[in-house]
């Protein structure tokens, strides 16, 4: 078992462009747990070392820059998503420091707002897992999180999407304030734009990421074309229709290529036309 992250991105398969990688199951971690220390397994770092050889050999990068990103197994589900309660590390580069990752995520299973949501939901503490994903980094020029039912209003006929310039964690983690994008799903019209403030966009470092100003004259300015919005509407109109319910998605564009990052359900939708105000910032997926 891999956990709800991992099992959807495998399910998804051809529908979109995602990058390549690796997962750890809850097996990993439970044997890391039941060993009631804080350094990883001997054979787990080693089956990592050799996972991340054979990521650079398929991505042909050496030391190659990845994602490490939580996958519990009740996580990303149809009930619940757990978005934003357990921790992601981008721009992780060695495999030594993918390690490190690992352990960090498996520790975010026990953050108190995880926890808090656990109860809340009425999800048991005691037995939850996780399992992890680890991603060749996309290095998105622009991010973007994108619901194929509106999730302010609750309109089902309706895209919205929030993007940003730069890696996703500002757009999902609430850091800035993204431009958001609300799109006609039968004829692909763009029903309105809002150009948000943009005040800061992710960027990466030497050994992680960091967040920066953007530079005024481009806070003004839409982050995506109208053809990037229609694809990005597209992407997500045919991830409800392979999943068979309304998804959040996170994705990427890098050098005009459009990315699919994680695919989770839209747990909670209002009832239609409750509110009309779409400015609105919906984390959906980037930090969990």
């Amino acid at each position: 078992m891999f956990g709800g992250k991992a099992a959807s991105l495998a399910r998804l398969g051809s529908a979109g462009r995602i990058p390549p990688g690796f997962s750890l199951s809850v097996n990993e971690y439970q044997c890391w747990a039941d060993s009631g220390s804080d350094e990883m397994p001997p054979q787990i770092v080693q089956d990592i070392h050799r996972a991340y050889e054979a990521l650079e050999r398929i991505s042909g990068v050496i030391d190659v820059p990845v994602a490490v990103r939580s996958s519990a197994v009740d996580e990303d589900g149809i009930g619940e998503s757990f978005a934003g309660l357990h921790d992601t590390f981008l721009n992780i580069i060695g495999a030594d420091r993918v390690v490190d990752a690992v352990i960090r995520c498996w520790r975010s299973l026990g953050n108190k707002h995880a926890i808090d949501y656990r109860v809340e939901n009425g999800l048991d503490i005691e037995s939850a897992q996780m399992g992890v994903v680890v991603q060749q980094l996309v290095f998105a020029d622009i991010s973007a999180v994108a619901f194929s039912a509106n999730p302010v209003s609750g309109e089902r006929n309706e895209v919205l999407i929030n993007a940003n310039y730069g890696l996703g964690e500002a757009v999902v983690s609430g850091l800035a304030t993204p431009d958001t994008i609300v799109i006609n799903r039968d004829d692909l019209f763009q029903q309105s734009v809002t150009v948000g403030a943009k005040e800061i966009m992710t960027v990466r470092t030497e050994f992680g990421t960091d967040e920066k100003p953007v530079p005024r004259i481009m806070q003004g300015m839409p982050v995506l074309t109208e053809d990037q919005a229609k694809e990005i509407a597209e992407l997500v109109i045919s991830l409800e229709n392979h999943n068979g319910w309304p998804v959040d998605v996170e994705c990427a564009i890098h050098e005009s290529q459009l990315y699919l990052l994680q695919c989770r359900p839209i747990t909670t939708l209002p009832s239609k036309n409750t509110s009309n105000h779409q400015g609105l910032h919906m984390s959906g997926a980037e930090s969990s």
